[in-house]
């Protein structure tokens, strides 16, 4: 599905592409900065990245590129690429992680690195083999933690920070945003990026139509109580809400920063008590647990969080079987001997 503001989309990416490839420039070859900036202009236009994602991609491989102009005493040429040895990608993640960097984002930054070696391998421009043979860091699984199913209602309620200074339609505006989370298992950026053009005229619908990662889009249920935050936030928004433009707004009338809805939960936290994993994607996770606990079918839950693969949505199964473990082990009377 066309999206009508693609057009500012597909500008924003070509905008960061010449952008990341002025700044590569400085710390690499002519040659490895032109296959860079025509790397980025192959993931914005053909693979469609998101704006966000390209940013991360360029991101990562400079900073992959800059180690490598210090470690090897000048800026990286495409022959310096193809003569790397996987010492010299050791190298690189041991002074990120002597930097404090978590393997998590280890990982992403070598996979980005990844990327923009196999376009040089499939554009004839030589074979980065050492890449492939370091092994990423391993991550640790560590579960989502959902909130409890009281707690994830509290978080959409205005009235919870009506002793706040700020405006009412910003409170309405945050207890939106958060609803849409938990209610239908959205992501912040997804429930950022919804249009008014999207949004049904009060009492006309139950769903949405919602573009995921990867551009994917899916349809997703909202409950009547959604909706209706939806419309007193729209009711009492102070800007004119044109059709194809961002429907939540931050306070000067621009697209809603995702960091003032992460303020906005840390307020909300510190009132509940709630613990610092509390935060806007921890409503995805208790939005998909709290399905699963009252019988959901799995499948049908990865439709709805738009997973691509059923794997990623297994893991909720391992949260649900926790906390029901934690209830066997607090309530059963052999379980306290």
């Amino acid at each position: 599905m066309a999206r009508k503001n693609e057009p500012k989309a597909e500008a924003g990416r070509d905008a960061f592409a010449q952008t990341c490839g002025q700044i590569c420039a400085q710390i690499c070859a002519k040659d490895v900065a032109h296959e860079l900036q025509r790397w980025l202009g192959h993931l914005a236009h053909e693979r469609k990245l998101s704006p966000l994602t390209l940013e991360v991609y360029g991101r990562d491989t400079a900073a992959f590129l800059a180690f490598l102009m210090d470690h090897l005493g000048g800026k990286p040429s495409l022959k310096d690429l193809a003569a790397l040895a996987p010492a010299d990608v050791r190298a690189f993640l041991a002074a990120r992680r002597a930097r404090g960097i978590e393997s998590r984002t280890l990982v992403r930054m070598l996979a980005a690195a990844r990327s923009f070696a196999r376009f040089l391998e499939r554009e004839g421009k030589g074979k980065v083999a050492a890449l492939a043979a370091v092994r990423a860091p391993r991550i640790a699984k560590n579960l989502p933690k959902p909130l409890s199913v009281e707690n994830a209602r509290q978080l959409s309620d205005p009235g919870l920070r009506a002793g706040e200074e700020r405006a009412p339609w910003v409170l309405a505006r945050d207890a939106a945003v958060l609803a849409l989370c938990y209610g239908s298992g959205l992501r912040i950026s997804e429930a950022l990026s919804l249009t008014r053009r999207e949004i049904p005229a009060a009492g006309k619908g139950d769903s949405l139509t919602v573009t995921g990662k990867g551009r994917k889009t899916r349809m997703v249920p909202v409950l009547p109580q959604v909706f209706a935050l939806i419309d007193d936030y729209i009711r009492l928004c102070p800007f004119d809400l044109a059709a194809d433009e961002p429907v939540f707004r931050g306070e000067k009338g621009g697209a809603l920063s995702p960091r003032i809805v992460q303020l906005a939960m840390e307020r909300l936290r510190g009132a509940l008590g709630l613990p610092d994993s509390a935060t806007p994607h921890a409503l995805r996770h208790s939005f998909a647990t709290h399905l699963l606990a009252r019988g959901g079918d799995l499948r049908a839950i990865q439709e709805l969080l738009g997973h691509a693969s059923l794997a990623t949505t297994q893991i909720y199964t391992a949260v649900d079987s926790a906390h029901l473990m934690k209830a066997y082990k607090a309530a059963h009377p052999r379980a306290r001997l």
